[in-house]
């Protein structure tokens, strides 16, 4: 059965409207514009005027424009947001998003929860890390984190947010700017294991040779490779894809596979946002949980 996985508890944030390939977003005190090519359904009436009013709109290269953000207002580069006491800062990047992904929220309470009523010391591994919301949930909850990304500049990024949360500042977060698969492969020759494991690998990937390899080819390697550096009782592994064309079901059946040797359940579905306009749940990614014993 699929699960439908979306938080109720965002204030910073809000999927206003959805509708022709577009999708309205408030992001604290801005509103953007948004690719979404899922919503084949018509905009709602009573929000014209919000959309008419936006203060920005990314465009995407598949409707003929030029790709990238048209800033109609004044903004600044960054400002701060918050969800359920954790800062970060956001802004627009040249890849559509802005520096966080809202319906991820429900893994960060899942994330949070699950390590804090472990009743013991997690080591949390958070590849393909991206700007870091997910590891402070992991260190609010007292997990000792390795946060790795392949981009400086995301790490930098990472590295403010926990800043932006004094109580976090000096906690144990490992920043490591690697490639994810390199660096599985040396922590699994240096004996190091984790007890959590959370990804959303990117659409393309680099082979052992430069060539470029589609997640599709490198999903099987990777998840081997977590395997390798899971302790004997792992918690929990998060598997989450914006790239894999195929359902849920099949993270849901690559990540059982890989963790066929430890008991434990799966959930796949897909992660959600719930739109205001027509109060109703708006899919937009694909995700697998596997959670096993908390003691």
């Amino acid at each position: 059965m699929i699960k439908l996985f979306y938080s109720k508890n965002w204030q910073d944030y809000k999927l206003l409207d959805t509708g022709e390939g577009e999708k309205l977003e408030r992001f604290g005190k801005y509103i953007f514009v948004r690719p979404y090519e899922d919503a084949v359904w018509p905009k709602a009436t009573e929000m014209k005027e919000k959309w008419a009013k936006a203060d920005g709109k990314f465009w995407s290269s598949k409707v003929g424009a030029k790709a990238g953000w048209k800033i109609d207002r004044k903004i600044e580069s960054k400002w701060e947001m918050e969800y359920k006491g954790i800062k970060f800062l956001a802004s627009p990047t040249p890849f559509r998003h802005l520096g966080f992904f809202p319906e991820q929220a429900s893994h960060w309470d899942f994330i949070e929860n699950t390590i804090k009523n472990s009743n013991r010391k997690i080591k949390f591994l958070n590849l393909f890390g991206y700007t870091g919301v997910a590891s402070l949930f992991a260190l609010r909850a007292g997990a000792e984190v390795t946060h790795l990304d392949a981009s400086k500049q995301t790490l930098a990024w990472a590295k403010e947010n926990q800043e932006l949360n004094t109580e976090l500042a000096e906690a144990p977060m490992r920043v490591i700017e690697d490639d994810a698969l390199k660096f599985l492969e040396r922590e699994e020759k240096r004996g190091n294991k984790y007890d959590v494991i959370i990804m959303d690998p990117h659409k393309f990937g680099l082979g052992h040779k430069g060539d470029i390899l589609k997640i599709e080819e490198m999903l099987p390697k990777l998840l081997s490779q977590v395997r390798n550096v899971l302790s004997d009782k792992p918690l929990f592994v998060i598997l989450t894809s914006y790239a894999v064309d195929s359902s849920s079901l099949s993270l849901g059946y690559a990540l059982a596979d890989v963790m066929k040797d430890f008991k434990g359940n799966i959930e796949a579905g897909e992660l959600c946002i719930l739109e205001k306009s027509n109060n109703r749940i708006v899919s937009l990614a694909n995700t697998a949980v596997w959670s096993g014993n908390m003691v």
